[in-house]
């Protein structure tokens, strides 16, 4: 069975979310996905929705098998414990895909990196992008 890893906050969940997962769901045949925690998220503005309720809107997703939530200290431990064949990273992730399967080579972690292009078959494929324009009607 080829285990598939995607990760990410899923702040206010969109059809860009969407598709990221199932075209990670499309490259083997289980998709994990962890969820990340509100503690972890130090690159942009933390989450509006608790973790919790983020888990869970992601759980509730067709496409995926099993979603968790990231380790306190450790990103790369529930990585270890799946064991995937391939990780996914969003379009708009900070990630360089060399830094990211350099530093799994380190912690013994044999997984592809493969990018999930931009979704843009729809508007509002981006929690900041809804934010804004939610403040920007409510505000006129």
């Amino acid at each position: 069975m080829k285990k598939i890893v995607a990760t990410g906050t899923f702040d206010i969940l969109h059809p860009g979310h969407i598709y990221y997962l199932e075209e990670s769901k499309k490259l083997g045949d289980e998709l994990w996905v962890i969820v990340a925690r509100e503690k972890n998220v130090v690159h942009k503005p933390l989450p509006i929705v608790s973790e919790d309720q983020r888990l869970k809107m992601i759980q509730s997703l067709r496409c995926v098998d099993h979603a968790v939530l990231g380790d306190h200290t450790d990103m790369y431990k529930p990585i270890r414990e799946i064991d995937p064949a391939v990780i996914t990273i969003g379009f708009n992730q900070k990630w360089s895909e060399d830094k990211l399967k350099t530093d799994m080579n380190e912690r013994g972690i044999c997984a592809d990196v493969v990018r999930i292009s931009e979704y843009t078959g729809m508007p509002f494929t981006s929690s900041t992008k809804i934010i804004e324009e939610a403040v920007r009607r409510r505000t006129q």
